[in-house]
């Protein structure tokens, strides 16, 4: 195999969301989440003129806490109405597959363009009104977010990236079930409108070419879409390090990250009910369609990140890093489970138009 010259090395290192009537068909509240790693090669600033092309592959399945279920509410946002209820839901779960092309320009040795385009599959055995469950699936382009990076601390060792990005609301948002009424804006590919994102990423190597340190803290809030939903504030904190375990093997470097992850409650702009599954009725408690929490949305999540970089011959790199649950509140919901992520990075010469 070729040996990683010590630019190669240094790029593998940084590599590393009392009136009673008929009973509406809704989606239960089962939201889809992602699996959420560093790859450093997305989060740094390019030097002028590279273009750095990741393909990445996330696989993030959820299920209901074992031996827990119930009370997940309907979250109609067609409607307007949000229906209490409880009802078994440890048949509940959805699986999340995420391909997503990220590209990153260096537009000045300091200055970064990077553009972020998801496609995603969504399964799920979703929660129906009358207490069965039925499939749900949705593919299609999800929020493109496109960021703007500098770089404010630029060494041979170390670097401090300030990152602000926006979400555009490409995603279908208006998916309909199998009951032909909308899917719950949490199975949905996109949020509906636009979101803000702000990134601090800071990386140093401890012993040069062998050990690298890394942190990324993030933070995204998106504003409520046309259908009244809105997704609560994301923040993400992540602290990990790159090391090359073998002189003899400068082209295998192993990654080891612990992953924080505070999630808001939503909130939707509805009605209450509540739902009696004897009568398949629902009950009006309070007409008035105003901003409500939405019950079992938000998160705390702790995850244990270990993986793999390979240099591949010098021509691009690989990675393959598992996402493994430490702690973990999903007040009620569904969990996020052991999750997955690979990829590849290439970098291209692309001179700039300046």
């Amino acid at each position: 195999m070729k040996r990683c010259t010590g630019t190669h090395l240094r790029v593998l290192l940084a590599g590393v969301t009392l009136a009673m009537g008929p009973a509406p068909l809704v989606q239960a509240s089962c939201g889809a989440v992602s699996c959420f790693v560093v790859i450093g090669s997305q989060q740094q600033v390019p030097q002028k003129g590279l273009l750095t092309v990741n393909g990445i592959f996330n696989y993030t399945p959820s299920e209901a806490p074992p031996g827990e279920g119930g009370s997940i509410p309907f979250a109609n946002q067609g409607n307007k109405q949000l229906i209490l209820a409880n009802l078994n839901v440890n048949q509940i779960r959805t699986l999340v597959r995420t391909y997503t092309l990220d590209m990153n320009y260096g537009l000045t040795d300091r200055l970064g363009l990077q553009v972020t385009i998801p496609y995603k599959f969504v399964h799920a055995d979703a929660q129906l009104g009358l207490g069965t469950s039925a499939p749900y699936a949705d593919r299609g382009i999800g929020d493109i977010r496109v960021t703007m990076k500098y770089n404010v601390l630029p060494t041979l060792r170390s670097m401090v990236v300030f990152g602000l990005g926006v979400d555009i609301p490409t995603g279908d948002y208006r998916q309909t079930g199998s009951t032909g009424q909308l899917a719950e804006s949490t199975l949905q590919i996109g949020r509906g409108n636009v979101g803000v994102v702000p990134s601090l990423y800071q990386s140093y190597e401890i012993i040069p070419h062998r050990l690298n340190q890394f942190a990324l803290a993030n933070y995204r809030h998106t504003y409520r879409n046309p259908d009244g939903y809105q997704f609560g504030d994301e923040l993400n904190l992540s602290l990990g390090f790159n090391i090359v375990p073998f002189e003899s093997t400068p082209w295998l470097v192993l990654t080891q990250q612990v992953n924080y992850r505070w999630v808001q409650q939503d909130s939707m702009e509805a009605a209450l009910y509540a739902f009696d599954p004897v009568l398949s009725r629902t009950i009006l408690l309070d007409g008035n369609i105003i901003d409500r929490k939405v019950p079992t949305t938000g998160s705390t999540y702790l995850a244990y990140s270990p993986g793999i970089l390979l240099n591949l011959w010098g021509y691009a790199s690989a990675y393959f890093i598992a996402q493994i649950p430490v702690a973990r509140d999903f007040n009620g919901n569904l969990e996020q489970q052991l999750s997955f992520v690979g990829g590849i990075t290439k970098t291209f010469n692309v001179p700039t138009p300046f």
